[in-house]
């Protein structure tokens, strides 16, 4: 398969992720930047999204789409947003990192 479908999919997670990270930066919805670039960011990301469906199977690419990019929002939230980090939490990313990886080595295409 085509690297540039899984490339495609790697810019949907990280606009994503940055559209979720502006969205909290929005306050509230209270701030118009913050607002214009969350929904910038999510539309791009639905675009990337889009474009990599041509080639990945849609239950792969949106498995891994919401689930890396919950653990990365998780990190960042973590890292940037000093928010609390339990056992709990990181066996919970864990998981959702091995799903992610069981999932690309099912697919045969």
């Amino acid at each position: 398969m085509n690297r540039i479908y899984w490339f495609y999919l790697l810019l949907a997670i990280l606009t994503e992720v940055a559209g979720t990270v502006f969205l909290k930066l929005s306050d509230g919805m209270t701030k118009i930047v913050p607002i214009v670039l969350t929904f910038i960011l999510y539309g791009v990301s639905f675009v990337f999204l889009g474009l990599c469906l041509k080639k990945i199977d849609v239950a792969v690419s949106y498995a891994i789409w919401s689930g890396l990019g919950t653990a990365l929002i998780t990190v960042v939230g973590f890292l940037y947003f000093k928010e609390p980090m339990s056992v709990l939490k990181v066996v919970s990313i864990g998981l959702i990192i091995v799903g992610v990886v069981g999932l690309n080595l099912t697919d045969t295409h």
